[in-house]
Parts: C-alpha cells; structure tokens; sequence
C-alpha cells in the first residue's frame, strides 16, 4: 500500500482493512514494514480527529451520573458546595455552576477539570 493523506471514507475503509491485514501478521515494531504501519496510524488518527468529532461532555449530566455511581446524593454535598437547595439549584441548571463549585465536584467526585470546565 502505497501511503498518502486519507481523502474519503472509502480510502479510511481501505487504510483500516490494511492495517487489520498488517496486525494479523504480527509484524515487527522495527522492521520497515512495522514503521509504514506506524506511519498508517497516524494518518488514520488524523483522518477520525478531523472527521469523527467527540462532542464535549455536559458537565452536569457528568456530575450527576457520577453522584448516582458513587452513591453520592445532594445532602451528601452539604456544607462542601453550600445547602442542599444550592446543590439542588446547580444540578437544575438554575444556578450557574461557579470555578469553585468546580473544583469541590472535581476533588469530592473525582471528575477530570476538563470535563467540568468546558
């Protein structure tokens, strides 16, 4: 396979086809084989990053499936982001959730900052 910046999904289909060919035949990292593949994958990656957007998580549908995991619940909070009806207000979207209300559900629920400051 000759490689070259992937332009359509039917090449992305071909480039995944051939690097599913490439894996089965358990080649060498260091052979010049294994560095054209390595070479595949990054073009493959930039090709799904440019084409396959993740849309960005909604931090309070995050906050409250992770309240719901861990078993957390609003008076839980209390006293740690402010009463239970402030808690309330925040996770109905009634009150915007401020850079230190942040920072109490990054450190009390274990949420990566960049999920809860979008």
């Amino acid at each position: 396979m000759e490689l070259s910046v992937i332009k359509s999904d039917e090449q992305y289909s071909q480039y995944l086809d051939w690097v599913e060919e490439q894996l089965d035949l358990k080649i060498s990292k260091e052979s010049p084989e294994g560095k054209k593949l390595e070479v595949a994958l990054l073009i493959i990656k930039e090709y799904e990053d440019q084409n396959f957007q993740i849309p960005t998580p909604d931090p309070i549908e995050i906050i409250k499936q992770k309240m719901v995991e861990m078993g957390v619940r609003n008076k839980d909070l209390v006293g740690k982001v402010g009463s239970k009806g402030y808690i309330s207000s925040i996770l109905n979207r009634r009150k915007p959730m401020t850079l230190e209300i942040a920072k109490i559900f990054h450190k009390e629920l274990n949420i990566p900052a960049e999920v809860l400051l979008p």
